[in-house]
């Protein structure tokens, strides 16, 4: 891999400053097509440097030692590879949480950040001397969904349930990394199986599977590549067969005037919609666009 314009010291021999390291990293990812090679670039120099972008641009005549080139040159040929980012790092910022992410999770999206919000806005005021308020997270991965809430609403105590132990490993570090391990219980399991029939909550996130494996569309190829197919893909043919999964629970779960709220996306989301809007138990079906515009969020209230 070229570094890219080097310059020469008095010697003669070549000098690799952290700037022609990055110039040359950014130039060898834009010709393998990878997506934001300048960010992409940046953030694994930054790794292998212990360095915050703006700190990388004011040691930008720093010189780099082999064991730093080297280090460097692996992990922009994993990217040139198409691996992500994230797993690179092995952590991914979220809501302003670094969290742990890699193979057996989903890397989570801005579109969830926004998920969170319209979950946010649905919950009850907090009350003082109350009792805690119960939540639900239903397919956590990396945790994401379940820590924000926590952490932005002290008064939740929530479950968090997946299928994937790996998963499920991945997000007890994360939430006993940002100090709400005492107040999320993860358990395993396929949806409300593991979750007992008493249990009741004024609130059930998902952001499940809704991809149909068999018209993968617009799903990037580092996606279909690095990214856990659990996490991704639907039954065939039936982009809303999560969403089905998830109401059958929701009249034995979900307490009356509480909300369910869940991610959706291109071919899946009026699928999903009516879903909800076909359960006489729940009212206030409502389909939201996120900030680009698309259909994006789902949601619904029991009666």
């Amino acid at each position: 891999m070229s570094q890219g314009n080097p310059q020469g010291d008095a010697s003669g021999q070549v000098e690799h400053t952290v700037l022609t390291v990055l110039r040359g990293a950014e130039r060898w990812l834009t010709q393998r097509g990878v997506d934001a090679p300048k960010r992409s670039a940046e953030l694994l120099l930054g790794k292998v440097l212990g360095m915050d972008r703006l700190r990388l641009y004011l040691e930008h005549d720093r010189p780099m030692t082999p064991d730093e080139r080297a280090a460097m040159r692996e992990l922009i040929a994993r990217r040139g590879n198409g691996e992500p980012v994230a797993h690179l790092l092995g952590c991914w910022s979220f809501r302003g949480l670094e969290l742990e992410v890699g193979p057996a999770v989903l890397v989570p999206r801005p579109e969830t950040e926004e998920l969170v919000d319209v979950a946010l806005e649905r919950l009850p005021a907090p009350a003082a001397d109350s009792a805690p308020l119960r939540a639900i997270d239903l397919g956590t991965g990396s945790g994401a969904i379940a820590i924000a809430l926590a952490v932005e609403r002290p008064d939740l105590q929530l479950v968090a349930v997946d299928l994937s132990q790996n998963a499920l490993a991945v997000a007890r570090n994360n939430a006993t990394g940002h100090g709400v391990g005492d107040r999320v219980a993860f358990v395993h399991g396929s949806w409300w199986q593991p979750v007992p029939d008493d249990a009741r909550f004024v609130l059930v996130v998902s952001n499940p599977p809704y991809i149909d494996p068999a018209r993968p569309d617009g799903l990037a190829d580092d996606v279909k590549r690095f990214e856990p197919p659990l996490a991704l893909f639907s039954a065939s043919g039936d982009p809303a067969s999560c969403y089905r999964e998830i109401a059958a629970g929701l009249e034995r779960h979900l307490a009356p005037g509480g909300w369910f709220v869940a991610e959706t996306g291109l071919g899946a989301a009026e699928l999903a919609r009516d879903v909800l809007a076909a359960q006489p138990f729940l009212d206030a079906v409502e389909l939201l666009p996120d900030l680009a515009g698309a259909p994006r969020f789902v949601l619904a209230r029991r009666r």
